[in-house]
């Protein structure tokens, strides 16, 4: 999950932005197991950064006990959380392989997303919009980019700097906003669908990390909100997810153009997590009913169950 959040934070519309420098490094790589877990905190709540048992170079990031990124030192191609890997697939079939790409990140985190496009497509220009500049000092401290990069960290509201993207120059817009463990409203609407529309490329994407459960009412709502502005639409989750039997992550991918989804599919079979994708028929039928958000009724997405990260 990335991070930001308006409402609440005195400093969003006065934080100047901040671009990262060269990272730098606590040791040979970065973070080792040996220093242990480290807890500090950040602007949005306390951080942690806790060594993966079956990883000897990769940490987890946790915002107040809530999964946020998981990033491999040694590989950085490797995506542990489901719905990374997902996004990983977007990544992938935007372009053919290897070709660089221009990403905005909206949302940054542990930059996870950020590090697989510079590892899988060398030369590749992105920009991150991550609100939280204590959280993104702290990862280039201890979890530092390789040295060439294009990487970009801007400190700033997501929707402010994709308000200010230049039309039409952005090959893959992925939206992971999350404020604690859910999506502002202000990140969820028509509006700001539009503007990611606006601000992509010719064969451009648009990819969008949510997270619901029960009813899906949200879920469906964000359905209806890029179908109000892209004609073609595809939804990724967990069958559980879909039927409402857990709380989870959904990806919501959507273009002008038609998206690849044979090719998703056969991808999203093919990892260790049990995955759909939904489109056409059966994605309208799910969202049958659901209203658009707008800037004027949006709301954010709901707050996880008790237990749902234990």
């Amino acid at each position: 999950m990335g991070r930001s959040n308006r409402a609440g934070r005195a400093a969003d519309r006065g934080r100047t932005t901040a671009e990262s420098g060269p990272p730098a490094a606590t040791g040979p790589g970065g973070r080792t197991h040996a220093q242990g877990p480290l807890t500090r905190a950040v602007d949005s709540g306390l951080a942690e950064l806790r060594p993966d048992r079956d990883r000897p170079a990769a940490w987890s990031l946790l915002i107040d006990g809530a999964p946020q990124s998981l990033v491999d030192l040694a590989d950085p191609a490797h995506l542990g959380f489901e719905y990374q890997r997902r996004l990983g697939h977007l990544v992938d079939l935007v372009a053919p392989p290897g070709r660089p790409i221009t990403v905005l990140h909206l949302g940054g985190g542990a930059l996870t997303l950020a590090r697989y496009v510079a590892a899988t497509r060398p030369r590749s220009r992105q920009q991150v919009a991550e609100i939280d500049t204590a959280l993104t000092e702290l990862v280039r401290a201890e979890l530092p980019l390789e040295r060439g990069w294009q990487v970009k960290v801007r400190g700033a509201d997501a929707r402010g700097v994709l308000e200010r993207t230049p039309e039409g120059t952005v090959d893959l817009v992925i939206a992971d906003v999350f404020s604690g463990a859910r999506v502002p409203a202000h990140c969820t609407t028509v509006e700001f669908t539009a503007l990611a529309a606006r601000a992509l490329a010719h064969g451009g994407w648009y990819a969008v990390n949510i997270a619901d459960g029960s009813a899906l009412p949200f879920a469906r709502s964000q359905v209806a909100t890029l179908g109000a502005v892209f004609p073609e639409l595809c939804l990724v989750a967990d069958p559980a997810v879909l039927r409402g039997k857990r709380f989870g992550n959904l990806v919501l991918a959507a273009a002008p153009t038609p998206l690849p989804l044979a090719e998703l599919t056969r991808r999203v079979a093919s990892d260790a997590a049990h995955g759909r994708v939904e489109h056409g028929r059966a994605l309208a039928d799910f969202a049958a009913g659901a209203a658009p958000a707008t800037d004027a009724t949006a709301t954010p997405s709901p707050t996880p169950p008790p237990g749902v990260f234990r």
